[in-house]
This record gives structure tokens, sequence and C-alpha cells, in this order.
């Protein structure tokens, strides 16, 4: 039986941010499961669901929780940035074969508001409430946050696919400590399969220093991976071939592995 990914997306995202990926691994054999998460299916020059900026890392979790549980054997999850913290929630809850995490949103405790997050996020920290709305970052902030080792060309073409993401959910992730139910809260104690960590060191998104305290985090479980030249946007940036195929012989030396 062919082994099944789980591909989580990010901040802003749908399944368009796997489309490398997908398309490489179902290549080689694998099959992709690739969900959009809870009201990011949408147009987006159109209006988000308003029911958008309230929800929660949770809900994400519990809908990403039971698509994994209607699927035949334990899959391998992959996710990038939002989506690397919540295919950690998940793997602390068993339901994960192995961890492929591309740029990871820190979990519970680490702080996420570096100086250059702190600009990345500015126009939506100065908005009053934009904990409980939905939000998009102007494209001078993304290109600068997300994209900065992508060729300035495709900058206008990424930007255009992103969609609005959960004002909670930011929160959740950056200011944690006022977050009562602790909606971030990874217990790594209870990740008990294999763990690849890949950043890139031009990543202003989520800086080196902070995807390594999450490292640490997992001991002798994590494989940990620092790309120079390479900055948040793994999934596109020139030399995303390379990082395919490192986790493709990662994930055959992982899994081959007696339990």
């Amino acid at each position: 039986m062919a082994e099944t990914i789980v591909m989580i997306h990010g901040m802003w995202g749908s399944g368009w941010y796997w489309e490398n990926f997908k398309c490489f691994f179902e290549s080689k054999g694998y099959r992709c499961v690739v969900p959009t998460l809870r009201y990011h299916d949408m147009d987006p020059n159109g209006v988000p669901d308003p029911r958008l900026g309230t929800t929660s890392l949770l809900d994400y979790a519990e809908d990403l929780e039971k698509l994994i549980r209607e699927l035949d054997g334990m899959p391998i999850l992959m996710g990038f940035s939002m989506g690397g913290l919540l295919a950690q929630i998940l793997g602390s809850r068993g339901l994960a074969k192995a961890l492929v995490l591309l740029s990871p949103a820190p979990p519970y405790g680490i702080n996420a508001l570096t100086p250059s997050v702190a600009i990345n996020f500015r126009s939506a920290l100065m908005r009053w409430g934009f904990w409980r709305k939905p939000f998009r970052l102007p494209f001078a902030e993304t290109s600068y946050s997300m994209l900065n080792q992508m060729p300035s060309e495709s900058w206008k073409s990424i930007y255009d696919q992103f969609v609005y993401e959960s004002g909670r959910a930011a929160c959740e992730i950056g200011f944690w400590f006022f977050d009562t139910k602790g909606a971030a809260r990874v217990d790594e104690s209870k990740v008990t399969c294999p763990v690849l960590i890949i950043t890139g060191e031009e990543d202003r998104e989520h800086p080196v220093p902070v995807i390594r305290k999450i490292a640490r985090r997992y001991k002798e479980a994590v494989t940990y991976k620092e790309l120079p030249g390479h900055g948040h946007w793994l999934i596109g940036e020139p030399g995303w071939q390379e990082i395919i195929e490192y986790i493709k012989e990662w994930l055959h030396q992982a899994l081959s592995k007696p339990a």
C-alpha cells in the first residue's frame, strides 16, 4: 500500500501551496491528501466569511484530525509555516507516522514575536480588534516577510492568490501567553515518530533562532536542516527541487528503520 502524505498549508493559503510537492511525491508513488483549512476555500478577491476571524488553531486541528482518522493507515504529516505547527499538534495526538516541518510556526512557550516578525505584522497589530477579525497582510509586508528569496517578478502572482486568515489563530501563535486555552500547545514528549525540520537561513517569518528552539524540543527524534540562501517560501523558492529530494531520502530512511 502506498504511503499517504497529508500536506497542511500555512496562513493565507490553500491547497495550491503544495502544487510542486504534490506532483513530485505522487510521481514517486505516494498518495497525497491536500486539505484546505476551514474558511480558506474562497476567492482571493472575495469577502471572507466573518467566522474566520474567530477560528482557532484548535478548530483547524479538529478538522484535520477528523480527516486523518478517516484514512486507511497512519499518514506522514507535512506542514508549512502555520501548517507546521498544526502538524506538531496532530503528531502529539499520535496521528503521524512521521512529521516533515517546513519553516514551521512555533508552539506555545516559544516567542514568535521577533523584530522581523513585528515588522511583518505591523499593519495587523495596529488594527484594533485584529484578534477577532479576518486579515491579510499588504503586498509590501508579504514580499518582505515571506517572499524575500523569491524572484521579485513572481511576487505579485503569488500574492494575488493569498486569501484571508484568522486573527484569532495568529494571536494564539504570537500571543500564546494570553491564551487561556493554550491552543498552540504541543506536548513534544508524546511525539514518538521521526521529525524533520527544515528552515531557511534568510527566513524573516520564522527566523532561525526560533526554529532552533523548536528543534531542541524534539531531542533525538529530530533531524534539523538549515538552508543557506533560502527564506520562508521553501515550497517554491529557487532550489525547491533539492529540498524535495532531501525530504524523499529522509522519508525513505526514517520509514525503513524498525519501530
